[in-house]
């Protein structure tokens, strides 16, 4: 593995629920996290399923719990169901003996509009998410330049409202180190201001599509 050869390690790794028990054993003690995703790939609203789904991660061991929003909702201007969602998951994963971080997949390429996907951020930040994330990769659009400085912008004027940093995941399309370096330069550029250099608590890049091409770049 690439944390194994060149000493790079990522910062959680993102299975389905049926594997979340054995990756927390395969990875105890290494310091990554263990993610998983509910409601994925279509951001469904079956609240009970999916609040099931949850609680049945979080008793395996899941560190953080990524839902995918109603986005199809979203489009249609009914952002008060993407922030029930919201809260719903926030208070069964930040509650209980094994408190789990969230991250809102907003599907920025099936919302299309800056507007909108700033609405559908607003919404799930304010809701207290830790993490908002671009896509699940399941869709022809994924992350673009303009939707995570959008992202950014939002989060970074939550900080300045509450002093709550939420992260930003970039993921779905990202393949090369160039993709990889123009969001970084992005986050630079939105968190500078603040003081906060990008990090592992802040600001993520989905890996699955880069590895390849990151670990070329790093003589692998």
């Amino acid at each position: 593995a690439l944390d194994n050869r060149l000493g790079v390690r990522p910062a959680a790794v993102c299975v389905y629920p049926k594997f979340v028990a054995q990756a927390v054993h395969r990875l105890q003690g290494s310091g990554i996290q263990v993610a998983t995703v509910v409601n994925f790939p279509h951001g469904g609203t079956h609240w009970d399923s999916i609040m099931a789904d949850t609680q049945r991660a979080l008793a395996d061991g899941a560190d953080e719990i990524d839902f995918v929003i109603p986005f199809r909702t979203a489009i249609m201007g009914e952002m008060w169901i993407v922030r029930d969602l919201a809260e719903a998951m926030v208070r069964t994963c930040h509650t209980g003996e094994h408190p789990a971080h969230t991250k809102a997949i907003l599907e920025t390429g099936a919302l299309e509009d800056v507007p909108v996907i700033r609405r559908a951020a607003e919404c799930v930040v304010e809701a207290g998410v830790d993490f908002i994330k671009t896509s699940t990769g399941k869709v022809p659009v994924g992350a673009t330049p303009e939707a995570v400085s959008t992202m950014f912008e939002v989060v970074v004027e939550h900080y300045r409202a509450t002093g709550r940093l939420v992260g930003v995941k970039v993921s779905g399309g990202v393949r090369t180190t160039a993709d990889a370096a123009q969001y970084l330069g992005i986050a630079e550029q939105a968190l500078s201001p603040l003081g906060i250099a990008p990090g592992p608590a802040n600001f993520r890049i989905g890996a699955s599509s880069l590895y390849n091409d990151l670990a070329s770049a790093l003589g692998a």
